[in-house]
């Protein structure tokens, strides 16, 4: 059926959730104007789904704050970027945790 909803007090019973890593964005307006900050989170999008089926579990849930100078950057530069974050040791350590305890409550 796809992977569980996170919350295991059942606060949201009626969630189902499928698929994953997932991602969320937040991208202020300091970023720029609507168009420059829906742009940027298109670009956010297709950078995180070319690492992240690399680097990620399913079961991951990541969660991106853009700064205006991301606008800068290429799409090329916001995937290395988004990669060498992902493999940050304090990363890697959290989505192995992660990994392990949701194979426990299985």
């Amino acid at each position: 059926m796809g992977a569980e909803w996170p919350d295991r007090t059942d606060l949201r019973p009626d969630v189902v959730l499928h698929g994953g890593p997932w991602l969320g964005l937040i991208i202020s307006k300091k970023v720029g104007n609507a168009v420059i900050r829906h742009r940027t989170a298109r670009r956010l999008r297709h950078a995180f789904a070319a690492v992240a089926s690399d680097e990620l579990p399913r079961e991951t849930y990541v969660v991106i704050r853009a700064f205006p100078g991301i606008v800068d950057r290429s799409s090329t530069e916001l995937a290395e970027v988004l990669r060498s974050a992902l493999r940050h040791r304090k990363v890697v350590a959290a989505v192995r945790a992660a990994s392990t305890e949701a194979e426990v409550v299985r």
